[in-house]
Parts: C-alpha cells; structure tokens; sequence
C-alpha cells in the first residue's frame, strides 16, 4: 500500500563562514572593531553579528540595519559594506530573498567602488546563492562565474571551493546536473587536498543530491556513505542524521527496502538521542512507510503509532492528521478493524 512520506533533498551552499543556520564557508564581514564609539557602526555591527550567530535573524537584521545607518553618519564606507553584507545575509537566513538581493546588491557596488577584492568575491557569491532561492538561475550562474574568477585571481583556495560548489548548485537547480557534479568534483579535490574536511563532507552530500536527482541511486548512496563517514568522524550527530534520511531515500528509490529500514532505524536512533523531536517523527513515518511496503503491517502499526505520539509531541495537527490516516489504512489492511475504528474516532 502506498504511504506518504518525506523525501525532502537539501544542498548546502558554501560561502567562507560558518553562519548560523546557513552552510556557508566567506570570510565574515564581520572583522571586529571599526571605530570606538558607544553606540557607533563597529558597537552595532557586532550585536547583529552575536544576533545573528543564536540564530536571532530577525533581531540581527534590526541592528545590522543600525549599524549601517550609523556607519553612514561615521562616513566609514568600509564599515557599511560589512553592515550590509551581513544584513542580506540575516535577511537570506530568514527567506526574505528579494531584499536580500537588493542589500547585496547595494553592499557589492560599494565594495567594488572602495576596491575591496575580497569582499566583492564574496559578495557575488552570496548574490548568487539569493538569485537561485529567487529561482533567477542564469543571474546566479553569471555571478557565481563572476566570484569563481575573482577568488581564482585572489588565489584563495577556499573561497574557489566555495565557488565551484555554489556554481553547481546554480546548474543543478536550473536542470543540468551533468554540468553541477563536473563543478563540484573540482571542488572537492581541492578540499580533499586542503585536508578540510567539513567542506569535503558538505560537497559529498551536494554530489549525491545530484545523482539523486539523476536517478542514479547506487552513485547517490557512494557520495551519501562517504557523507555518513565523514560526519561520525566530525562528530557531528546532526549531519550524520540528515544524511541518514537521504541514504534511507535513496536506498527505498534503488528498491533496498531492508537496507532503507537499517538507515532510518539508525536516524530514529541519533533523534532521539539528540532530542529532535521533528526528525524522530520523520524517521517513525519512514519506517512505518517501509514495513507497510514489505507487507508487514503489525510492524507499520507499531511505527505508525510512535509517529502519532510524537506528532502530539510537536503539537502539529497536520502531522497528526497524517499519522492517523496511516494507521486507519494499516490497521484495515492488518484485519483490525477494531483498531481502525478507534482512530476514525481520534
């Protein structure tokens, strides 16, 4: 019987920080201090810079809109880059795409007016990654072509990693995901042979989203299982998680259901131990999904209904909704009609 479950493939986009929520990897335009003055551009620009590292996109955004304001009255040009570097940044972390653009736009033309080569190789990339979010995908080729050339004038490894890899995601979003892994295999030897090894972990997962989407699963699963190996190496419980959830995908997509099973028992494991509740209820629905296929519905109606309880857990009717329906479908299938008849009733 068929089920609904969550498939959903992420990328990450690379940039040279790390930024909050964002996978990025750009120098930060925030350099620390500016001026001295209380309540000046350089005071502003680092309460929106500790805003925006607790994730607080909303509370950065006002004070990095401060900070530019005041910087302006400074006369400090370079500080206005920063602010507005790091607001479009706050403003693409909360999907406010448009103005994102806009703020990048205002910050990459100052920069190019003060000279600021670095800055502006930078920036073109951000825009670039806004410009695909708009589904602008010739404007974010064109700048992330742009950013490519600038950090390869600059010499500067990691931002050409960071390039190669957003510029893939550009050709990957416009359809062409030949042209993607041909952009991120270059960026991958060069963070192999950087010895970085988040990056490295961060274009793996890219690569086999590319393949993915290819329907090239058993390639997909190669770049996913290096991903895995990676992420337990960096101790990183949370990308060992999602990359858990696109393994189970891929294996469900290549017909392995069992080695599906394995993964997603794997994932419910980590979320649990995590406390995440959201991908606890993803990996319950996966797994119920998985026994439903191979016909094995006691199994489905115990998933089913650890997917309901933790549906409550989140408080989202929808979710609920969903689960419910599973086990009405499972419990019918199963023979137990009785069963079935209490979730009618929830």
């Amino acid at each position: 019987m068929k089920q609904t479950d969550e498939r959903q493939i992420s990328d990450d986009s690379l940039s040279k920080v790390s930024l909050g929520s964002l996978t990025t990897l750009s120098v930060h335009p925030y350099q620390g201090e500016l001026g001295s003055e209380e309540g000046g551009g350089s005071e502003l620009l680092a309460v929106g810079h500790q805003h925006y590292e607790a994730g607080e996109f909303a509370a950065a955004a006002a004070a990095l809109m401060a900070a530019q304001v005041a910087y302006e009255t400074e006369a400090n040009d370079l500080g206005r880059v920063r602010a507005l570097y790091q607001l479009s940044l706050a403003l693409y972390a909360q999907g406010d795409y448009e103005q994102a653009v806009v703020t990048a736009q205002a910050a990459l033309e100052l920069a190019v007016s003060l000279a600021e080569p670095q800055l502006t190789a930078q920036l073109l990339g951000h825009l670039g990654n806004a410009y695909r979010h708009q589904d602008n995908y010739d404007a974010a080729i064109t700048v992330q072509q742009q950013s490519l050339q600038s950090f390869r004038n600059l010499q500067d490894s990691a931002g050409v990693v960071a390039a190669l890899n957003n510029l893939g995601l550009a050709y990957r979003a416009k359809g062409d995901l030949r042209y993607a892994i041909e952009m991120q295999q270059q960026a991958l030897r060069i963070a192999k042979q950087a010895g970085d090894r988040y990056t490295e972990s961060q274009i793996l997962k890219n690569i086999g989203n590319a393949y993915y989407g290819l329907g090239e699963y058993d390639k997909a699963m190669k770049y996913y299982e290096q991903r895995l190996v990676a992420s337990r190496e960096l101790g990183d419980q949370r990308g060992e998680a999602q990359i858990l959830r696109n393994l189970c995908n891929a294996a469900r997509a290549a017909g392995e259901r069992e080695l599906a099973i394995t993964y997603s028992q794997q994932r419910l494991a980590i979320a649990r131990e995590l406390g995440d509740h959201r991908a606890e209820e993803q990996a319950l629905a996966s797994l119920g999904v998985a026994y439903d296929a191979l016909g094995d519905y006691q199994a489905a109606v115990n998933y089913y209904e650890q997917r309901l309880s933790a549906a409550r857990t989140l408080a989202d009717p929808r979710l609920e909704q969903q689960a419910l329906s599973s086990l009405r479908v499972a419990c019918y299938a199963l023979g137990d009609y009785a069963r079935m008849a209490q979730y009618e009733e929830a």
